[in-house]
């Protein structure tokens, strides 16, 4: 008889196994053999937990979002100054992406569920509410001139564009940042994103 543990330890093993499989072979290449071969479980096992690959793909990515946004805004609340809020995130991705590689390979590579899809609505609430909450960090440092009044979607691209760009490179074993050039990374988002003469 399956027991509670069990079940989890299995739902854990396809989720973990996923990851692997995902990072590796992206998740259009991914099959649902090689999910199951990865993760060790049976079909009947992988079925009750999940109904498709790609609600192990949404559960997955919505998990992975939010670890990254826990982080991002753990990180943003320790900094009260405009350019030490803008560096330190930069740093933070960079650290967080190395450290999680996997997941952060997923987050950069992979297009996010849309809402009608598994993990969909997870991924789109969760999205808005941490756009809510970087927008009342922001919101002051722009009424006091030192951040541009940007969309979302652009600040977005200004603030960690360059260094997912640099992350690609480095998951793709092209090239390994130094830490110079982490804080160049750094300094180009403040600059995309003060005011001038800020």
């Amino acid at each position: 008889m399956k027991t509670a543990k069990n079940g989890r330890d299995g739902r854990t093993r396809i989720v973990e196994g996923a990851l692997r499989r995902f990072s590796q072979d992206g998740v259009s290449a991914t099959t649902l053999a090689s999910l199951r071969e990865e993760s060790g479980v049976s079909v009947g096992s992988f079925y009750h937990h999940f109904a498709s690959k790609e609600h192990v793909f949404g559960v997955l990515y919505a998990e992975t979002l939010r670890m990254y946004q826990d982080a991002f805004l753990a990180e943003l609340h320790r900094h009260e100054g405009a350019r030490e809020g803008i560096e330190a995130i930069v740093a933070l991705h960079m650290s967080w992406c190395g450290e999680h590689r996997e997941r952060a390979h997923l987050l950069i590579s992979e297009r996010p569920p849309r809402r009608e899809e598994p993990g969909g609505t997870e991924v789109s609430e969760s999205r808005r509410a941490f756009f809510r909450t970087v927008s009342d960090w922001w919101r002051p440092h722009m009424k006091n001139g030192l951040l541009q009044p940007v969309h979302p979607t652009m600040c977005y691209v200004l603030w960690l564009g360059p260094a997912n760009e640099m992350c690609r490179l480095w998951f793709a074993g092209a090239h390994q940042p130094t830490s110079e050039e982490i804080g160049g990374l750094c300094e180009a988002a403040w600059q995309s994103l003060r005011q001038p003469g800020s």
